[in-house]
């Protein structure tokens, strides 16, 4: 049983890396790297509870749910990629039986997940989703899509069309670092101590029907089973189900054959079904996801106040149904052709944190791009076409407008120096173009020089980003765009007489 696990375990991490590496590359559409995301539980629980809807293929986890009430856990021990990576890191450490019990014995303190998981769900009543911080599959996508595949490729084109730079990507890639350093020196430890996911099909497996179970007559109390049981279940004394990942490997290693895998029945050791969690705790984890969204948003006022560098992608909702859905997975970042898209610091404020804003200093929007909605999982990007984004057919004269671009007439060249430059309406792909010319003559040291001067045609700016992008003014540039006019705020508008 323990082979063939592992046989599904590499199965489901080499598909993992595969379908990342192909939407990366190959731009195949958003759902190859939506799949485990689509699929997982957690994310969709906590998007029923903040948006009060289950969207497009969420579903997928619902399944994974049910087979854990009558399975147990068997998506942390079969399933899961970070699950795997950790079992990969824990082999490479070799210690003794006496030290293996040891470091693999259940820890009162394993009960934090479940508390963890619950404040989140409360915070995720209140519109506040903040799951995807420590969901395994998020945490490990983020970290792959921002930190892993961008550091292997430098420029080679190995993996990616063009290099990749991601602001905060190094913090991503450090915490998955730290979740295998933790494996190594006690297995599985993110499991056991943090992971939300876990701690949500933990409460669902309490009611599972089949399960690892002791035969107490052919059991002589040697604890091989703990010392190889990396779940921290205790198949030895009463196997606690809540924690049970369904590794096999107390079965594999019984000297006596006396655990195996089935629904209860005489004769065997008790079973503990879910963790004994003190009214104390409970409510101490109730009381923090009540004061999170409080404190979160005490100091975050960007519905009455739009901050004008929080460029949301196309098709993003309206910020606070944008914040109810986005889990910080960072998909959308990864699939995005021109790496415009990088994780939020201080201009979505804490809740906004890690969520996808557009930084034209790196790249523009595509126009004949909408791979981001495509590949949202939860909606926060809705899924448009071409027509609605470009404003043609059906949506005539009604283009997706992610903001409006302005010019420092301090840096433009041909305004502040008298030097000729044009690259920004060059550049700009609508039609007609939003950036227009002045043709001027100015004198300088003696010499006519017959110059045009840009300007920006607001009921034409799309806010595309391309040529602040392109601006020969690379340090801080002459042309800039800023959030204002943007499709999806009827509030973040300038007041324009015509």
């Amino acid at each position: 049983m323990r082979a063939v696990r592992r046989i599904y375990q590499l199965f489901f991490l080499g598909l993992f890396f595969v379908l990342l590496y192909v939407a990366t590359y190959d731009r195949l559409g958003g759902y190859p790297v939506r799949l485990f995301l689509d699929s997982d539980p957690l994310v969709a629980v906590g998007t029923v509870l903040s948006t009060g809807t289950l969207y497009r293929a969420l579903w997928y986890g619902i399944p994974i749910l049910v087979l854990t009430i009558f399975l147990g856990r068997f998506y942390c021990g079969w399933i899961c990629p970070l699950g795997t990576l950790q079992d990969l890191v824990s082999r490479l450490g070799r210690t003794t039986l006496k030290r293996k019990i040891e470091i693999n014995s259940y820890r009162p303190y394993y009960k934090l997940k479940y508390l963890i998981l619950l404040a989140f769900l409360t915070m995720a009543v209140l519109g506040v989703l903040q799951v995807g911080l420590l969901d395994p599959i998020v945490l490990l996508t983020r970290a792959m899509s921002t930190s892993i595949l961008p550091s292997i490729d430098r420029g080679d084109g190995l993996l990616f069309l063009s290099p990749r730079d991601f602001h905060l990507g190094w913090i991503a890639g450090l915490l998955l670092v730290a979740v295998l350093v933790a494996a190594f020196l006690r297995p599985r430890l993110w499991c056991k101590l943090l992971c939300p996911l876990g701690a949500l099909l933990g409460f669902f497996s309490r009611w599972s029907v089949f399960h690892i179970r002791r035969a107490i007559e052919g059991c002589d109390d040697c604890r091989v089973c703990v010392g190889h049981c990396r779940a921290g279940a205790e198949p030895d004394v009463s196997l606690r189900k809540s924690e049970c990942m369904l590794l096999f490997n107390c079965r594999e290693t019984c000297p006596t054959d006396a655990i195996t895998f089935g629904p209860d029945g005489e004769g065997l050791a008790y079973v503990v079904p879910g963790p004994d969690l003190s009214r104390r705790r409970i409510t101490g984890a109730l009381l923090a996801g009540l004061a999170a969204p409080l404190l979160i948003r005490s100091r975050q006022p960007v519905v009455e106040n739009p901050r004008p560098y929080l460029i949301r992608p196309p098709g993003s909702l309206p910020e606070p149904e944008f914040l109810e859905r986005c889990i910080k997975c960072e998909a959308c970042m990864q699939i995005c052709p021109t790496n415009v898209l990088q994780p939020a610091m201080t201009e979505a404020g804490v809740e906004g944190f890690w969520s996808p804003v557009l930084k034209n200093t790196i790249g523009y929007c595509e126009v004949n791009c909408v791979l981001c909605g495509e590949v949202c999982p939860t909606g926060a990007i809705q899924r448009i076409t071409l027509d609605q984004k470009q404003g043609r057919g059906e949506y005539e004269g009604r283009p997706v407008v992610l903001g409006t671009a302005f010019f420092d007439r301090g840096r433009c060249l041909p305004w502040a120096m008298n030097r000729p430059c044009v690259v920004c309406q060059e550049v700009c792909p609508t039609s007609p173009k939003a950036i227009k010319t002045e043709e001027v003559v100015v004198t300088e040291n003696g010499r006519s020089i017959r110059l045009k001067r840009p300007q920006v045609v607001p009921d034409l700016c799309i806010g595309c980003g391309i040529c602040e992008y392109a601006c020969p003014v690379i340090d801080r540039r002459a042309v800039y765009v800023t959030s204002v006019g943007e499709s999806r705020s009827k509030k973040n508008v300038m007041i324009l007489e015509k």
